[in-house]
């Protein structure tokens, strides 16, 4: 079920990452809905633990249902998209207001977690798993 936000003129954007997954987010003022990829957030993530993250931003700031948050979000896993998005508000609500800075640095949301699959090198089977050696 496709869910339609209009974007009013005056909001603020920030750009998440984490692992492989990229987030686009818009915040404005409004009445707390949060839509993701054209879906509500319980649609688009079903995991308690994973809307409680994507929240979490909104809930240090202490504005939790006065804005309202658009998100595109693409790459990756449900859980590396979760802290995507949750990267990405983060860095809009520093646009609406400098004072948020302090607790959401203090909360540890500003900084982009730069765990990421390490790629996988010629020779080897994995990124550093080794054929099995033979002497003879």
């Amino acid at each position: 079920m496709a869910v339609e936000l209009k974007v009013p003129l005056q909001h603020y954007y920030g750009t998440g990452r984490r692992k492989c997954s990229v987030a686009r987010a818009r915040v404005f003022p409004g009445t707390g809905r949060v839509v993701i990829n054209k879906r509500d957030l319980e649609d688009y993530f079903p995991r308690g633990i994973l809307q409680n993250a994507v929240l979490e931003p909104l809930r240090v700031c202490g504005v939790e249902g006065r804005y309202d948050v658009v998100v595109n979000v693409k790459g990756g896993g449900t859980t590396g998209q979760a802290g995507a998005v949750r990267h990405g508000i983060a860095r809009a609500l520093l646009q609406v207001d400098d004072e948020f800075r302090a607790p959401l640095k203090k909360a540890g949301l500003l900084t982009r977690d730069p765990r990421m699959k390490e790629r996988r090198k010629y020779g080897l089977k994995k990124a550093r798993k080794a054929p099995q050696f033979s002497k003879r």
